[in-house]
């Protein structure tokens, strides 16, 4: 079962952290001079910068060697100094201290090196852009008729995961196509159905079989959930067999309503088979990975073909700071994409690589240490293996390509809107930096500031501050702007006599910015303009913008400034105003829900921490947990009976 094998997996890993961690080669800190003292055996390395910040975690089958390579311009395959990269000169330049691990062979070092990549997630390693969004599909075995629905989290236990995927478009087709196929249930939670105890409107087009109210057996429902994960895994030689047959059968029953369900389901797999044929069914089930390398950027090409069919082909962008070779990279790749695979039921038996990857048998060790089953790594030399490694090495320098065509008008496209932003706001040069505020409340109460910041025209999150307004009462969106801009400002200038390795210095209320955006209009400007005559003495330009005619207000000038809304300028304002919205909003909702819960439910007697998580769990809302009945509050898992009863009870005794 997927499930035994996932827990089996986690035993496995928990094993391993706890071996590293307890083990006598205990992290050994030293000077970089002194790296002549590092272990002649295998292990992983971990370079660390002046502010102990982990910039790069390597392995080596000799650490004292492949440290020394880093240092000396040399790698252990012999590359000179003139080949040793910007950006591998730049990370060395970095290193202030190092730390390292022996281990007991190459495979235990892959494994923990790539722990400690997800750990600490250095600059200077391959990394997947934004791999914590790739999506997945799950399957809820944990639950009496599971769900097959799209997530970004793939750690839950019970549940089996496919992906990553790099297309949610794609993911939410597929999808839509197999609950068309298979009818599996679309409602959330771990029971299927709805309050009012009738089939919703899924089970009327034939999208559900309605297990809420028993119409179809766990049996038959597991038996369509089988064969979504048989799809999903490739095996569609065997799936169309078994519709075939089941096809055949209920046709001789006289099940003509069945019959025509499995040649639907038939008909879908074989549609899908047609579609993507690539090569001849003895190719088998394999992924091709290939890797195109461009300087600090990277593409790597996952064609996943299954029963000689092309069932999905993914597209990662990576980020190669360090400037590695391709084999370097798609070591690397290999190595992250597929231990995303819960259960390794996403891992096939062979894996095609270009010549170039290195440690092939290390790779294919820990990966059939993943699957649970053997894995080959594989090079091909002939043959249709051969065509289809190459059909993906051509897609991934094609994607790469048209990746940095984007970039580089996006880069422009961006350039050209601060320009033009210091021409109609007359600047003295580009506001490279740019700062906007926004209020959100609700009847006055939770009142709450954002503060949003674009670097060259692009957010940049980690400035991102919130504010909770202290000093003003009920709703004064002025007053409440002059109090955040006024803290603003008081945090410059207190950051002014802190230095950069001070724990007190913040980067983002260090920074002088070049524009600062208020979300309102001429009120809101009017208050903001006190508080922020500071800034203003050195440069900082200050303009508010008015939602509806979205006018742009400016110190000193009557009549606002409209632009044209098909201007890159007015553009980059309204994404600056709405991203401030949008984390304004955010914070607002995070405190008054945290409000809300705190004022109904801990106040109950018997409920505590564990038991209002899984009430809010099981319900939704504080509001669906009032209008619950006796029964429905039973039924939540981990609450007893009695205590259901009792919070019934207190619920409407207090109305």
């Amino acid at each position: 079962m997927p499930g035994a094998t996932e827990r089996d997996q986690s035993e496995r890993r928990h094993r391993l952290s706890t071996a590293v961690a307890s083990s006598p080669s205990e992290p050994t800190l030293m000077a970089v001079a002194e790296r002549a003292s590092l272990p002649d055996a295998p292990g992983v390395y971990l370079f660390r910068d002046s502010t102990g910040r982990v910039v790069y975690v390597g392995k080596a089958k000799s650490i004292r060697k492949r440290v020394g390579s880093h240092f000396a311009g040399t790698s252990e395959g012999g590359r000179s100094g003139r080949d040793v990269s910007s950006g591998h000169a730049e990370m060395v330049a970095t290193v202030e201290r190092i730390e390292c691990v022996v281990v007991s062979s190459e495979t235990e070092a892959l494994l923990v090196e790539q722990s400690f990549i997800k750990q600490y997630r250095p600059r200077f390693n391959i990394r997947l852009r934004d791999d914590k969004s790739y999506p997945f599909i799950a399957i809820s075995l944990d639950e009496d008729f599971p769900r097959v629905y799209f997530t970004r989290e793939s750690h839950r236990a019970g549940r089996v995961y496919f992906g990553p995927y790099s297309n949610a478009k794609r993911v939410r087709a597929t999808l839509e196509a197999l609950a068309k196929a298979f009818m599996f249930r679309s409602c959330t939670g771990t029971e299927p159905g709805r309050r009012s105890g009738s089939p919703c409107l899924d089970y009327y087009i034939k999208r559900c079989q309605a297990p809420c109210v028993d119409l179809v057996s766990k049996e038959v429902y597991r038996q369509g959930i089988d064969a979504v994960i048989d799809l999903l895994s490739g095996r569609y030689k065997a799936i169309e067999r078994e519709l075939e047959g089941r096809m055949r059968v209920a046709a001789a029953a006289q099940e003509f309503e069945q019959a025509t369900l499995e040649r639907n389901r038939l008909r879908a797999v074989q549609g899908l088979m047609d579609r993507g044929r690539v090569a001849n069914e003895s190719v088998g089930t394999l992924d091709a990975v290939a890797v195109a390398v461009e300087g600090k950027d990277a593409n790597a090409q996952v064609f996943q073909v299954r029963d000689g069919v092309l069932s999905d082909r993914q597209s990662f962008y990576l980020a190669n700071e360090a400037e590695r070779s391709a084999g370097e990279v798609a070591e690397q790749f290999l190595l992250q994409y597929y231990s995303a695979a819960q259960g390794g039921v996403s891992i096939p038996a062979l894996l095609l690589v270009a010549r170039d990857v290195g440690e092939r048998s290390a790779i294919a060790e820990a990966l059939s240490a993943e699957r649970g089953g053997p894995v080959r790594v594989h090079t091909p030399q002939r043959g249709d293996k051969l065509r289809i490694l190459e059909l993906a090495g051509r897609n991934a320098r094609l994607a790469l390509a048209s990746e940095r065509l984007r970039a580089e008008h996006r880069r422009q496209s961006r350039a050209e809107a601060l320009e033009g932003l210091a021409r109609v706001l007359d600047l003295p040069a580009p506001p490279v930096r740019i700062e906007c505020f926004d209020i959100s409340n609700l009847g006055g109460t939770h009142t709450v500031a954002s503060m949003v910041v674009f670097e060259g025209g692009m957010p940049k999150k980690s400035d991102y501050r919130r504010f909770a307004i202290r000093d003003v009462e009920g709703s004064d969106d002025y007053a409440s702007m002059s109090e955040v801009l006024s803290r603003r400002y008081a945090a410059f200038e207190r950051q002014a006599d802190l230095s950069p390795h001070d724990s007190a210095y913040d980067a983002s209320f260090a920074t002088l910015p070049g524009l600062v955006v208020i979300d309102g209009g001429k009120g809101q400007l009017g208050a903001s303009l006190g508080p922020l005559r500071g800034f203003r003495e050195r440069g900082v330009a200050v303009i508010s913008l008015a939602k509806r005619l979205e006018k742009v207000y400016i110190p000193g000038r009557r009549t606002p400034l409209v632009l044209d809304h098909h201007t890159a300028e007015l553009q980059l304002l309204q994404r600056v105003r709405d991203e401030a919205h949008r984390f304004a909003i955010e914070h607002h909702r995070g405190r008054r829900d945290k409000a809300l819960r705190r004022s109904l439910l801990d106040e109950l007697s018997g409920i505590g921490p564990v038991r209002k998580k899984a009430l809010l769990a099981h319900f939704g809302s504080p509001d669906a947990i009032v209008a619950a009945s006796r029964e429905q509050l039973q039924a939540v898992p981990g609450l007893p009976a009695k205590v259901a009863r009792e919070l019934h009870a207190q619920l409407h005794r207090a109305g």
